[in-house]
Order: structure tokens, then sequence, then C-alpha cells
């Protein structure tokens, strides 16, 4: 049976996007595989095909609840039962029991911090693992812009369960990533499929705005002149739902705010009522999104300056994936780098926090290496968040072969070159605003990633010449479908699928 004959089968689709064919056929011959992939292209295709064509279980890494909690309610959604993610959304029996009964499943997602966990390890290691699959993989690169600690052991529990064949997906690595990838997983032989971060069809405009008060204006002027559907990204939460409300407002009904803090049933009425064509806004944080499969957004607005280029290609990836004409929006005011250099440096420990903890481990027991009931008492008094957290754990107690005072030292420094490549990525993202320095933004975002701008594109972006009204719909009716669509019904259906699953 050829593989587009499978597709149809399982996925009712007829052709594969970029790459997917191909990074299937060299999974099913037996290779380890690294896919570069354009957003919007399908990546989870890649390991949910594969899965179905392969004996056993497949192990997917995942690194953020969201996301790994939209792939497994989509797989859900196309029928498929055999499928348990590992997070806080289980409850502790629900973890015990499907722990106990880990063989009936297909798809299994984890966070690579539950990897840590010997009893885990050893469930998974009486599981036939056909496929491991570390999806967003340009977590594993210390300098990369999204690094999790956890993801650099990859590579050593790869080999406790025995080096599985192996998918590594990601869809925004410089080269220099992609060589720490391949170093950390030590992968002897591997297929690799590198496509270009470029999507022709997304149009890149950035308007400079002179105040926070002319910003919000402009937004609602867009929302109600664009075509939609469309999600407008914020760095906080809070503007989030301040912004959702100023919509409503102005008159826009249909939208919603969206971020990491909501209830899961909140969530995924939001996602539904947006893929079902019910709301045409979301005004969201970057939770949003990376797991959705909705094919028309014809526009992503960004209120807020991007951490960094990576990111924002992510973001404005969910825009156009049915290969239609869409637009990426950057609202830019002067001080707006501001946000992101505070958001980076809130992201990693402070000196205060780590000397506080430093000084407390050495009350306590200069030579202590297990953290037990330490753990919360440390968390509470340094006021450290959990990602914080991860990075202090990791350096203090992960090798407890060198002396304590080394490990902090370590740790400081590690911290300190953190911060100087994040402030080196706000910048890369602050010199792409200013385009008119530096002419066609495409082509810019194309060096960063090293690659060349190779084709001539209509509507490239707004240094090149665009014409937004052809973002502007000529009608503005609603699809008179969406009133007979029981979403209630519809979300009891996946919720209930959910507990069981």
């Amino acid at each position: 049976m050829k593989l587009e004959e499978h597709l149809k089968k399982y996925f009712n689709y007829t052709t594969f996007r970029t790459g997917q064919k191909e990074v299937i056929s060299s999974i099913l011959e037996g290779n380890h595989t690294i896919a570069m992939l354009p957003t919007g292209t399908g990546k989870s295709l890649c390991y949910q095909l594969s899965g179905y064509l392969l004996k056993g279980q497949v192990i997917i890494i995942s690194p953020l609840l969201s996301l790994m909690q939209d792939q497994t309610e989509q797989l859900m959604m196309n029928g498929e039962k055999r499928v348990i993610a590992f997070n806080s959304f289980l409850t502790p029996q629900e973890r015990k029991q499907a722990l106990s009964q880990l063989n009936t499943y297909k798809f299994i997602f984890l966070s690579p911090e539950m990897l840590k966990s010997d009893f885990i390890l050893n469930r998974l290691r009486e599981l036939q693992i056909a496929l491991f699959v570390i999806d967003e993989a340009h977590c594993i690169s210390q300098w990369g812009y999204d690094f999790r600690p956890d993801y650099l052991k990859l590579g050593d529990f790869r080999r406790k369960l025995g080096n599985p064949l192996t998918l590594a997906l990601t869809a925004t690595a410089t080269p220099e990533v992609k060589e720490e990838l391949i170093s950390s997983l030590s992968l002897k032989n591997w297929n690799e499929y590198i496509y270009s971060v470029d999507r022709p069809n997304i149009v890149l405009a950035v308007e400079v705005i002179d105040s926070y008060h002319d910003k919000s204006d402009r937004l609602v002027e867009l929302v109600q002149n664009l075509e939609g559907p469309g999600i407008v990204y914020f760095s906080s939460k809070k503007m989030a739902e301040k912004m959702t409300i100023h919509l409503k407002q102005n008159g826009i009904d249909r939208v919603m705010a969206y971020h990491g803090g909501m209830e899961q049933e909140n969530r995924v009425l939001i996602q539904q009522q947006f893929l079902h064509d019910q709301l045409d806004v979301i005004c969201a944080t970057s939770a949003f999104g990376m797991g959705i499969n909705k094919e028309n957004i014809r526009y992503v607005i960004h209120f807020h300056m991007p951490l960094q280029l990576e990111s924002y290609l992510q973001e404005i990836g969910r825009a156009g994936r049915d290969g239609m004409k869409s637009i990426a929006l950057l609202l830019y005011s002067p001080g707006d780098e501001q946000l992101p250099f505070q958001l980076a440096e809130g992201e990693l420990p402070s000196e205060a926090q780590l000397d506080f903890v430093y000084h407390l481990l050495e009350e306590k027991n200069n030579s202590i290496n297990d953290l037990g009931e330490l753990e919360n008492e440390l968390i509470s008094l340094s006021g450290l968040t959990e990602v914080q957290w991860r990075v202090v754990a990791d350096y203090l107690f992960g090798n407890t072969k060198e002396p304590m005072q080394q490990r902090y030292v370590q740790l400081k420094v590690f911290i300190n070159e953190r911060l100087q490549v994040k402030r080196k990525k706000i910048n890369d993202m602050l010199i792409w605003t200013q385009a008119q320095l530096n002419g066609c933004r495409r082509k810019n975002i194309l060096k960063y990633f090293k690659e060349d701008k190779t084709i001539e594109i209509d509507d490239c972006c707004d240094q090149c010449g665009i014409d937004l009204t052809v973002f502007y719909p000529k009608t503005k009716n609603h699809k008179t479908a969406d009133n007979f669509f029981d979403w209630k019904k519809h979300l009891a259906k996946i919720l209930l699928v959910s507990e069981r699953g």
C-alpha cells in the first residue's frame, strides 16, 4: 500500500505537505531522522502516521503542557483513544492507573523532566518502543532560544531505553543549534531533512506607533478591517485579557482571551470555538497555537515584540496553513524592547536568589546531595519560579560528583552566559523591526537562519511594498452553518474522551 493510501485511511488527507513523506519514509526504513520543517507543515503527522505503521509504542517528548495537551486532544478528535499525556491535568489516581496499563497506549506524551523518574523509566523499558520522538528539538541546545536543561539529558535517556529509533522535530533551528542537537543525542547515523523556514504566502509587516494608546486604537482598527480569523499575541496574560475587553467594547464580539493560566475546560472550549469559526479573534499569549491545526487563519498580529526571531516565526506560522495569502503584523512602539529584556531576566534566577539558596544549603548541610523535603522550602523562601528552580536544581543537584561550591560557581557562569544569549536574541529582533535600515524583512530573516532569498514574492513585506487593503474582506457575513454547530455537545464529547483516555 502506498503512503498516500495510509494517509487517506488514517487522516483522510490525499496529499502530503512539504517534507512529510520524506521524513515518514526515512523512519519506516529504520533511520534515525532529524527534520526541520516550516511551521504549518504538520510536523506531528510525521510521527503519528509512522506510529500507525510501526509495531509498538510511540514516545513523544514535549516541552510544553499546552502543546502536549493540544496534540493529545487532536488525536482523540481523530478517533484515537490509545493516547495519554502525563501532565498536571491527570489526577494522581489517573496517573497511577495509566502507568499500570502503559502497554495499552499507542502514543505516550511525556515532559523531559518525567524521564528523571526511575519508576517511569523502568515502565518505559518494558514497552516495545517503535519510535522515540523529540518535539521542539531545538530545546536541546544550550545556546538556542528556548533551552531546557532536561532536554540535554535525552541522549542518556535514549541509551537507557536501548537507543530506540529516533525522530527529532523542529521548525526553527540555526545550523549551530542543529549540530549541538546531533551531538547531544549521540546519533551515529541519521538522515536529515532541512527545509527553508520561509513561508512565502505570509506577508511580513511592522508598523511603528508612537504610544500605547495609539497602538490600542490601531489594533481595534486592524481587527475591525482585516479578513479573519486571526490571532493577536501578547507577552502577558493581563494584557491579553485587557485587550479582549477593549475589543469587545469597540463592537468586536467574537473574541476571547487565551493563556496558560486558564482552566482546562475553558481552554478546550475556546480552542473548539475558534476551530469551528465561532470566534473570529483570539487574544493570546504564546501558549496558544502550537498544537492548533486551523488552516484558514488569515492574520497574526503581535501587540508586543517577541523575545527572538525564532519564536516570532513559530507564532506567525499559525497563519496561512491552507497556502492562501495571509499577513503577519508587528506593532512596535519605541521602548517596547524593555519588556522582552525584563521577561528574559525573569526566566532565570537572580544573583540574590542564587546566593540565598546557596547560603541556606550551607546552613543545612554543605554536603547535602539529596533534595528531599528541602526542595519546597528552598523554592518558597527564595521566591524562585518553577522554570527558575529547574535550572538551579539541575546544576546544584544534577551532578553530585563535584563539590557544591564548584556547582554553584558553574551555575552562576551558565546564567550569565544565558542572559547574554537572550539579550543578543532580543537585539536581533529589535534590529529586524528597524528594517528601513536593512531592506527586505524576509531576506533578513532568512539571513539569520543562514539561508538566501532565492525567489521573488509579490507582497513580500512592507519594505518591498504591500497594499494592506488586499487583506480587507469584501463582506462581513458569517457562515450560517456556524449557528447550527452544537459546541456544548462537542466539548462534552472531547472532555469525556479525555477523562477515559
